[in-house]
């Protein structure tokens, strides 16, 4: 791994790369996903690889992960194949319509029984077939609002699409296996599109996962759009090594009457940063916003969220919850904003974070930018450790003391995992957070892959 120091020649590595590829880019791509190509790029251009001089990235530093020699995947990989007898992401008791995304590549696994109408796609694919799908793409993840999504709309090829018509439920959750695992060090970049129209329902789960012990960055983008009267629950299930960057940033638009959650678990990755973006454009809309972690070691978790009411008579609730040992850090940025004219708006936000050893570190920032004036809002955060107190009751009542702990943070993480309306995912996560407090590698069930964690 060479290391850059310098921040104009790191951002300049990316720019060269995309200058000897966009060739390629553009003429293996759609018209869709190409008109916004150019310009995204040069929305990179001006900002470059954002440094801890970005307010929105302050507590993130990108470079050591940036700076690494990779492979970049802008090609489908025909070889490279996942062995579904050795690998298996599985909830039990939960059927799903499943697909595996391989180093940003759809790949359908099987068909499922969708309901007529229902799209579940590779974005490549639908880009190029049906492009009017795609009309929306790009409009809420604006390029010259981020860095990261400027570079991820600059590179972006695949990804998976859903497209849920009026008035459809979908009745079996859609899943997404999300996986990182190539021969050498690996930049991927995901673009995923999720529309769901009025009066409509599904539920995704998107689980990430790493299968070898390679260096690799993930930089994706996912785009939701909730119709009028719509529903939609997005769960992501975040377990990856120590040599993985994972750059997620999921933007999500409401309209009226519309109900969205987004539910974040995070059980293992060497650097974390969730960008989370709501957008509430329809009067009556909710938005729920769950997120836990456990990181350790020398792990890294930034949660960065931003919640913008836009009309009249909208709730919003968030509730983030971080388990931080050894010499981990977290880092927790949480942003309302109601704008003039959303009367009778509700928003609420917490942040709780435990810290195990005196080692590890927290950053908590929750803001408040009220252009209203009849609204009801508040934010709260906490950053603590294990009340010696509670502890010395429980072992007084013959608890041994290791048992007492676990049986604390269980009870801190249960409120996170209490949210996750889907009952068999909600044991499977309860079965994996007991294992990661334990001190177990989270691996997924059934996963013979031997992926290091150092």
């Amino acid at each position: 791994m060479s290391v850059i120091v310098d921040q104009a020649d790191l951002s300049l590595k990316y720019t060269a790369h995309y200058t000897e590829v966009k060739n390629a880019l553009f003429e293996g791509s759609s018209e869709v996903l190409n008109a916004q190509r150019k310009k995204a790029f040069q929305d990179f251009v001006k900002q470059g690889i954002p440094t801890r001089k970005n307010e929105n990235y302050k507590y993130t530093n990108l470079n050591p992960a940036f700076a690494a020699d990779f492979d970049f995947i802008h090609e489908r990989q025909q070889a490279a194949t996942v062995d579904d007898e050795v690998f298996k992401c599985d909830v039990p008791n939960l059927n799903t319509n499943l697909a595996i995304i391989q180093n940003g590549w759809f790949k359908k696994d099987k068909e499922g029984d969708l309901p007529e109408g229902v799209i579940f796609d590779g974005l490549e694919k639908i880009a190029n077939e049906k492009p009017e799908l795609l009309a929306a793409y790009g409009s809420i993840a604006k390029a010259e609002e981020d860095p990261l999504v400027a570079l991820n709309t600059a590179f972006a090829k695949d990804g998976f699409f859903v497209y849920v018509p009026k008035g459809v439920i979908v009745e079996d959750p859609i899943q997404i296996i999300n996986i990182l695992k190539n021969e050498t060090d690996t930049y991927s970049t995901q673009r995923n599109f999720i529309y769901v129209e009025e009066g409509a329902k599904v539920q995704v789960l998107w689980c990430d996962h790493t299968l070898n012990s390679n260096q690799y960055i993930s930089n994706s983008v996912t785009e939701i759009f909730v119709g009028d009267n719509a529903e939609m629950e997005f769960y992501t299930l975040q377990n990856q090594h120590n040599k993985a960057a994972n750059l997620n940033s999921v933007f999500v638009n409401q309209g009226r009457d519309s109900r969205a959650t987004t539910h974040t678990s995070t059980m293992h990755g060497g650097m974390i940063r969730n960008n989370l973006k709501f957008i509430m454009n329809g009067e009556n809309a909710e938005a729920h916003m769950y997120g836990m972690a456990f990181m350790d070691r020398k792990q890294h978790i930034d949660n960065f969220t931003q919640v913008i009411h836009a009309k009249p008579h909208c709730e919003s609730n968030q509730l983030y919850k971080n388990v931080l040992d050894e010499q981990s850090v977290g880092a927790f940025s949480g942003r309302i904003h109601v704008v003039r004219d959303a009367q009778k708006t509700n928003a609420f936000q917490r942040n709780n974070n435990l810290l195990l050893t005196d080692e590890a570190t927290m950053q908590t920032k929750p803001q408040l930018i009220i252009d209203a004036d009849d609204v009801k809002c508040s934010h709260g955060a906490t950053v603590g450790q294990i009340d010696e107190e509670a502890l010395f009751y429980l072992r007084a009542r013959g608890i041994a003391e290791d048992k007492a702990r676990l049986m604390m943070m269980n009870a801190f993480t249960h409120e996170v995992v209490n949210e996750i309306k889907l009952e068999p995912l909600r044991d499977r996560i309860d079965h994996l957070v007991d294992k990661r407090l334990r001190g177990e590698l989270a691996r997924c069930h059934e996963c013979d892959y031997q992926c290091e964690c150092d």
